[in-house]
């Protein structure tokens, strides 16, 4: 992992980890638990970058966008660069489908991260 940090030199390690958390989560957000060991647990891009948006809502409530952008991830493609980054490592997997492409665009942050989030309350 620390190869990959220092070849992009963009983003630090906590960035690369979360990612990889994040791809955990959303995993299971789209899969749920494993059933059949065998079968594809496969995402998409977008996939990804709404189970990260969810992830770093969770963790960090309203200061999301301001932690992901101490990290220099201010956009989506932020998200694809890292992951194609893993990839190109053989950290992470891709099928002939998957492109960076793929990352573009799937939110604004300043949207996702603050006007859309609600302080979760319990009644």
């Amino acid at each position: 992992m620390q190869q990959v940090v220092e070849d992009v030199g963009l983003y630090p390690p906590e960035a690369y980890a979360f990612i990889q958390q994040g791809l955990g989560f959303a995993v299971q957000r789209v899969h749920g638990k494993v059933k059949d060991p065998k079968a594809s647990r496969h995402i998409t891009g977008q996939d990804l970058c709404e189970g990260l948006r969810e992830l770093a809502l969770a963790q960090w409530g309203r200061l999301a966008r301001t932690v992901l952008r101490r990290w220099n991830i201010t956009s989506t493609l932020d998200f694809g660069r890292m992951v194609f980054a893993l990839v190109d490592a053989g950290l992470m997997q891709k099928t002939d489908d998957d492109s960076i492409e793929d990352f573009r665009n799937v939110y604004d942050f300043r949207t996702a991260f603050e006007a859309e989030y609600q302080i979760p309350c319990k009644l």
